[in-house]
């Protein structure tokens, strides 16, 4: 048996271990109940006027919390551990804990434990428990918050429905189920061999059919071209409303095997820029290794006592904070916009703070 000198984790890990975790759930705890509040007070007129049941509005806030903790995930943690190793610090028992003989490398152990916890927790949460939350919460705001679900969110929409068949949409109501300047094109090789146009189209939701008007057929088979004029046809083609719908947010509602998924549906109807789809992928494994990098920096900074204490400690770390959130707004915005790759564009903010992490820690070593 391993003696208590020996052991893994000895008496001072696990009570820094114990200040870095209730730090951090005290933290979350705030924020959750802060937001809770400017939240309600902001849809509060849209509840009581759409009369949504207190139940309905409770569960609405259960996964709302889930939303807005996942979002300020790995910035509670570097504030947290910022602000409990300042007091450390301050109290001179970091001194001590050096001056027994224990390096700063070992110093360092339980903070990787807590915060390689609390990373293991978010990547769970992030592929799988937060989107289920956040289904059931744009549910609502679509039902009790917005104007209507999916209202006019766009135009122009192409869709591949099939390896050689395309549609296109001019404009389609979401409420309605009705758009306008509607064309299906099929191809054989490289030949157009149908054009079918109509000026309106209609889903039919009780008998999953498309109902088309005023319709022009033209047809090529490479020898003579037709053209077929009927004022309304009915077509079972393969999509629904929803697969219109160029609305990003429920990438959100999707846990991460529906999200791999749908993107590989999209990709084969030919859907143009899935990057914002591909950042959310990445971003859910990126953001809780940027917790566990955080706490590094975080540690280094606040472990040594310095004049101004912890109120110095803590404006550096939400400086730092605001440089992290500019990074990956600014990554991402570039992938989103561009053709920068979306998982560099996510991890670049990481690889940037992991270098500041390393930097910190051999300064602190010396």
């Amino acid at each position: 048996m391993s003696s208590p000198r020996n052991a893994l984790i000895k008496k001072i890990d696990w009570y820094i271990i114990g200040k870095f975790l209730s730090t951090f759930f005290f933290a979350i705890m705030i924020l959750a109940v802060i937001s809770c509040v400017i939240d309600y007070s902001e849809k509060v007129d849209n509840i009581v006027q759409k009369k949504a049941p207190f139940l309905v509005v409770l569960n609405y806030y259960k996964n709302f919390v889930p939303h807005i903790t996942a979002l300020l995930f790995p910035l509670f943690i570097f504030i947290a551990t910022i602000f409990f190793t300042s007091k450390l610090a301050y109290k001179s028992e970091i001194i001590a804990i050096l001056s027994s003989g224990v390096s700063f490398q070992r110093f360092l152990r339980p903070y990787f434990i807590g915060g390689g916890f609390l990373c293991l927790v978010s990547l769970l949460a992030n592929h799988w428990v937060i989107p289920i939350a956040n289904k059931q919460r744009v549910a609502f705001e679509d039902k009790y918050i917005n104007d209507g679900n999916y209202i006019y969110p766009g135009e122009n929409v192409h869709l591949g429905i099939s390896k050689d068949a395309f549609i296109y949409i001019q404009s389609f109501n979401f409420a309605s189920g009705t758009g306008s300047h509607f064309t299906a094109e099929k191809m054989k090789g490289n030949i157009l061999a149908e054009k079918l146009m109509a000026e309106v189209i209609n889903y039919d939701s009780v008998k999953k059919i498309w109902i088309l008007h005023n319709v022009v057929i033209r047809r090529n088979d490479t020898l003579k071209e037709s053209i077929t004029t009927l004022p309304e046809l009915s077509l079972n083609y393969p999509f629904k409303p929803a697969d219109l719908n160029h609305n990003e947010a429920q990438k959100e509602g999707l846990t991460t095997p529906e999200l791999n998924r749908f993107i590989e549906t999209e990709t084969l109807r030919g859907r143009e820029n899935l990057n914002f789809f591909y950042v959310e992928k990445h971003r859910r494994t990126a953001q809780p290794f940027a917790g566990l990098i955080l706490t590094v920096i975080g540690a280094c900074i606040a472990s040594r006592k310095i004049r101004g204490g912890g109120g110095l400690h803590l404006a550096l770390g939400i400086a730092i904070s605001a440089i992290y959130i500019m990074l990956m707004q600014l990554s991402t915005t570039f992938s989103t916009k561009s053709s920068l790759n979306p998982m560099i564009a996510v991890w670049i903010p990481n690889l940037i703070f992991a270098g500041v992490a390393w930097v910190l820690y051999k300064r602190q070593v010396k």
